[in-house]
């Protein structure tokens, strides 16, 4: 997988609990930094207090491999109980290409008693560290980014369990 190609992943998880209930966490953007390895804290920016489309808020990032580093996003879709997303940009240029867009879908599950909830992301086509260490390393761009994808999906998936737990308790 290259760069170029826009590599994403998603997870599904079905909870025991209302969609109702799963929108509200996962529409909150706190949840996301309750559960996640990697985003450690969140504010919204500008006066903004919820999600609606083109507010912004910032995060606060850590891993082992990158460190430590502030991200800002920009609200690109909100669809009341269905869809959540997110574009992480740079804070100078937040009309930016997106260095990745974030994605919570919410429906009923099959079985009509439980809610599913796919997360994912995809990596978007502006270019950052990610694509800069590439650069650096223009051999090793799939092995780079199938690494990158995998701490994602780790990510992805600890988030999901954390958000099934606050729904079904």
């Amino acid at each position: 997988m290259r760069l170029a190609d826009r590599p994403q992943v998603e997870c599904t998880i079905d909870i025991d609990a209302a969609v109702d209930r799963v929108w509200e966490l996962v529409s909150d953007i706190s949840t996301s930094a309750r559960h996640s390895p990697e985003l450690q804290e969140v504010e919204w920016l500008d006066g903004a207090e919820g999600p609606a489309v083109g507010a912004c808020f910032a995060g606060r990032n850590h891993n082992s491999h990158l460190g430590e580093w502030r991200t800002v996003s920009r609200i690109e879709a909100v669809e009341e109980g269905r869809l959540f997303q997110w574009a992480v940009v740079y804070e100078d240029d937040r009309q930016g290409d997106a260095l990745a867009v974030w994605t919570y879908r919410v429906e009923p599950a099959v079985d009509g008693t439980a809610t599913r909830v796919r997360h994912g992301v995809r990596l978007g086509t502006g270019k950052g560290p990610l694509h800069a260490f590439v650069e650096k390393y223009p051999e090793r761009e799939e092995e780079i980014v199938a690494g990158r994808l995998g701490l994602l999906r780790t990510g992805i998936e600890t988030t999901l369990a954390g958000v099934k737990a606050d729904a079904e308790s």
